[in-house]
């Protein structure tokens, strides 16, 4: 299969579903941004960023499990292993959150490439593989800010 028959065989992403998922990298930025501007001269308020930063990192893990969710409910006899997979990157994230930010937005960092590692292997089984382009923008996005914040923490 070519390149041009590649491209043309997978389907245009939604242009509002592009809009959406990029402007869901700002918290990450942003969150990231602030991590290490607020430094040590607002201890407060650092907290509350990195907090905000790992809080907002979790939801998005969790997202991304809950895809698998999507895809299970599609299938006529869906495995356990998607319904497993599914609920392992809220665990990991939750436990991130629970843990100091220097630690736990490494956890969440890892925890994005993993998410990413994995999708690479089974989107392109549902039918998805069209988001991977995406995707890996995204989690490199997404992980790059959660090591800076857990950096500047």
């Amino acid at each position: 299969m070519t390149a041009a028959t590649l491209s043309t065989a997978l389907p245009a992403l939604n242009p509002v579903a592009l809009r959406l998922a990029h402007a869901g990298l700002l918290p990450f930025i942003l969150g990231a941004l602030l991590v290490w501007l607020l430094g040590g001269r607002y201890p407060e308020e650092h907290a509350f960023v990195t907090y905000a930063l790992s809080a907002y990192a979790a939801l998005i893990i969790s997202f991304l499990g809950g895809i698998y969710w999507g895809f299970a409910f599609r299938e006529a006899e869906p495995s356990a292993q998607t319904f497993a997979w599914g609920i392992t990157p809220s665990l990991v994230a939750w436990v991130g959150v629970l843990m100091p930010a220097y630690a736990g937005l490494v956890v969440q960092g890892a925890m994005l490439v993993i998410c990413y590692s994995v999708d690479r292997r089974l989107y392109p089984r549902h039918g998805a593989a069209a988001w991977l382009t995406l995707r890996f923008r995204l989690s490199a996005v997404a992980a790059l800010s959660c090591f800076l914040g857990a950096a500047g923490s």
